[in-house]
């Protein structure tokens, strides 16, 4: 085993080993969150992962941003293929360790050349839209600071991987025509042949040398991007699964009860009920959310989902209005609020130690809360089944329930409720006055 081979083995433990206890992580804090059962009809669910995560059906509904990700999409996900011969080559000193598989091999080479074409010209276009362009979505008061350079940072991470791919598959083929060393004939390269003249007046060695270290920095490079995905919106890469299964099926006008409060009032309604036994259901010791462990376990993968695209804070009515309200940023608090507590988790070797702080107020006002209109417009549009809207619910009904802190015009509704039986201001006894108009 060589000194390269032992390198190479080194980089790799240390990269996956780095990704796992990340991602260990992330599953920590997202089982922060209270027990709910999303296991029922299977098979709707992995048709949504396949059509939504896997198809991209809801990205489509914009055409040009959603064709120019499935490109992207596709063509990071197909090429890194590649990473398996990478892999084996580096573990095993050898050179293009499947080009036994002759005609297949070159026609997967030169697919893999033209989608990263493909993939430059699309990132391309995205840094554009995103910098020259400046779409109202990718400007919103919500993407200042890191999550509108994490943004990107990822592109300039495309470019750079494509652009290492077809130098090193230039120099190689360079290599392949002048008959050096070990580098013989393997694949086809519609692409980057057109780069060879690049190398003219290099000698064979030189080329060489540029060959091995695009090669090495093809494959560190692709070991920090999956690295960099844990600090980065582009978790969604891996979540987008996970979370377009587990969505909620309900019908998106639906909004859950409280259990034990339903079932205290049916209770109450019930004239054979014994005021004395105890209760079947105990009441939480909480309602609603303040804090992002009062959320269930799902609205906290939602947040780690979140691919920040601004989707749902584009069709939001009330941010239409000029209302403080973006379910993107409640998204985005809610993910940074969670990685507060996970690392205070980590700082105080796995307890929560309570520092003052809490998802409502620090991260989300009321304001924002209120300003919704439950309208279920962020959940429609977005493209990976994320919901803002149940987060919203659970901390409006934390306010109302727990602090009595709603606003005046629906603590007006609900005294009208209880003591006129109707959310109007009127007698109990004109109640039916309309049936004799």
């Amino acid at each position: 085993m060589n000194s390269n081979t032992i390198i190479f083995a080194l980089l790799l433990v240390v990269g996956i080993g780095f990704f796992i206890n990340n991602i260990r992580k992330i599953i920590r804090n997202i089982n922060l969150g209270t027990n709910i059962n999303r296991s029922d009809n299977q098979s709707q669910r992995w048709a949504n992962m396949a059509i939504i995560a896997l198809g991209q059906s809801k990205m489509i509904k914009r055409p040009v941003a959603g064709i120019l990700h499935i490109i992207v999409y596709l063509g990071f996900v197909i090429i890194n293929i590649e990473v398996i011969e990478i892999i084996i080559d580096g573990l095993f000193g050898t050179h293009r360790v499947l080009s036994f598989m002759n005609g297949f091999y070159d026609f997967i080479i030169a697919s893999f050349e033209i989608l990263a074409v493909l993939v430059l010209i699309s990132v391309f276009i995205f840094l554009a839209r995103r910098n020259s362009i400046k779409l109202k979505r990718f400007i919103h008061s919500d993407l200042k600071g890191w999550p509108k350079s994490d943004a990107n940072y990822i592109l300039y991470f495309e470019v750079v991987l494509m652009s290492l791919f077809l130098l090193m598959n230039a120099a190689d083929y360079h290599l392949q025509l002048s008959g050096y060393s070990h580098y013989n004939l393997a694949g086809s390269f519609p692409i980057s042949h057109y780069l060879n003249p690049l190398f003219n007046g290099f000698s064979n060695s030189t080329v060489a040398l540029i060959e091995r270290a695009a090669w090495w920095l093809h494959i560190t490079g692709i070991l920090i991007f999956l690295n960099y995905l844990y600090y980065s919106k582009h978790l969604h890469i891996l979540l987008a699964f996970p979370n377009t299964f587990y969505a909620d099926l309900n019908a998106k006008g639906k909004i859950d009860n409280l259990e034990a409060v339903t079932n205290e009032v049916k209770l109450m309604l019930d004239p054979n009920a014994n005021p004395f036994e105890a209760p079947e259901n105990i009441a939480p010791s909480k309602f609603g959310a303040s804090d992002v462990q009062d959320l269930n376990w799902v609205q906290l993968m939602n947040s780690y989902s979140c691919t920040e695209c601004g989707r749902c804070t584009s069709v939001c009515p009330a941010n239409q209005t000029g209302k403080k309200l973006s379910p993107r940023k409640i998204m985005m608090d809610t993910r940074d609020r969670l990685e507060e507590v996970g690392k205070n988790i980590d700082t105080n070797k796995g307890i929560f130690v309570a520092d003052n702080k809490a998802l409502l107020n620090d991260y989300i006002t009321p304001e924002e809360l209120w300003a919704c209109t439950s309208c279920n417009a962020c959940v429609e549009e977005c493209p990976i089944s994320i919901s803002p809207l149940s987060i919203i619910m659970e901390m409006r009904r934390y306010l109302v329930m727990e602090q009595s802190a709603a606003p005046m015009s629906i603590n007006a509704m609900m005294s009208n409720i209880e003591n006129n039986g109707a959310p109007w201001q009127y007698n109990q006894q004109d109640r039916l006055n309309w049936k004799n108009e």
